[in-house]
């Protein structure tokens, strides 16, 4: 046995005390398929002692299911092949699994075979974990998908037989110059609705292609058809909404999208705007930093950032105590924005309102 190693100094290095503390796992087999030696790490590792390691084929120590791949990479080191980041698994003397992921070099004349190999069971683990968590999280993503396009296809049907009711009234007949206002309103947002759910049903149907439409879309035209969609609402609630669009107001984006971006932020400044204070929403345009970007401010009731910042754009948070609140505006608004490569960030204070400012990928 070679313990020590003359340099081409002259020095004399003792390799004993390195093989013995490392951490990972060294050993020399035989082409018999025999440990020969092996450091502290292999014994400690797997359980077994010297005696028992030495004593058994090396393939019986491995996991069943990883010995046939197994003995045929040993097949290839024997004819002189190195074995490089080769993972299996081996049964501890407890019963445990461990993966080590090896690397061996062969010496073909003296039959031997040197490994070194490093304990990557923890490794393992928590890819092990992460997919478990991906299956499940795409599960619930699925689900999701499939209740809001069933929602989507199945309130259409009521919808047209709304718009079919109007289509029988004969505003002629009616004198109430106040009632046909309303009727027509009422006309108006179920277009908007019928209009609404025609283009979620489109979106889902192009997911399941894995392909979003975008296109140049005009900010301000957009918002104007939310807000017309609203405008009961926006009327009821006495809101003020300030716009400031000014150069260039063209985005590459997905027309549905935007629309409920815009739905999502106005519905909730009102929702949540503060007890007698009359709301009033500031929505302007500007290229920032090559970023062109929209920023929705409002006077609300606003977030105590320091509590909720982590939280604030999750399924199903809520931060106010609402009758209406679901936890699922905000939601959609960041999915919404980040799935087409953007960003969205907030400032806010309690009772100060909030700004969004959402930014675009050009």
């Amino acid at each position: 046995m070679i313990n020590r190693f003359e340099t081409n100094t002259g020095a004399d290095f003792n390799f004993e005390r390195f093989f013995e503390l490392s951490a990972d796992l060294f050993c020399i087999a035989g082409y018999d398929g025999y440990f020969k030696r092996i450091n502290a790490a292999v014994s400690k590792t797997l359980g077994y002692t010297n005696e028992e390691l030495f004593s058994s084929p090396i393939n019986s120590f491995v996991h069943p299911d990883d010995q046939i791949i197994t003995e045929r990479k040993r097949d290839n080191i024997r004819h002189d092949v190195p074995l490089l980041n080769f993972e299996n698994r081996y049964i501890t003397k407890s019963g445990e699994v461990v993966w080590l992921a090896w690397t061996s070099m062969p010496v073909d004349k003296d039959q031997l075979v040197f490994a070194i190999a490093k304990n990557i069971t923890h490794k393992k683990k928590q890819e092990a974990e992460r997919n478990d968590l991906i299956t499940h999280l795409t599960q619930i993503n699925d689900d999701l998908k499939q209740l809001t396009y069933t929602t989507s296809h199945d309130l259409r049907s009521p919808v047209s037989n709304l718009l079919s009711v109007f289509n029988f009234i004969d505003v002629s007949k009616i004198q109430d110059p106040e009632t046909i206002e309303f009727i027509g309103m009422l006309r108006s947002a179920s277009e908007s609705l019928k209009e609404t759910l025609n283009n979620y049903v489109d979106v889902l149907s192009q997911k399941d292609s894995l392909t979003v439409h975008r296109e140049n879309i005009n900010i301000n035209e957009t918002l104007n058809t939310v807000l017309h969609s609203v405008s009961s609402l926006v009327q009821d609630s006495g809101v003020t909404i300030n716009l400031s669009f000014t150069g260039d107001c063209i985005i590459n984006f997905n027309k549905s999208y935007l629309e409920s971006v815009f739905l999502n932020l106005i519905t909730n400044s009102i929702k949540y705007a503060r007890p007698e204070i009359s709301p009033v929403i500031d929505i302007s345009f500007r290229v920032h930093k090559g970023l062109k970007q929209i920023l929705f401010a409002d006077n609300g009731l606003g977030f105590d950032m320091d509590r909720v910042k982590d939280k604030i754009f999750g399924f199903h948070q809520t931060f106010h105590h609402h009758h209406d609140s679901k936890g699922i505006g905000l939601y959609l608004v960041y999915n919404h924005i980040t799935s087409l490569g953007g960003q969205i960030a907030i400032e806010s204070k309690p009772n100060e309102g909030a700004t969004f400012i959402i930014s675009f990928k050009d």
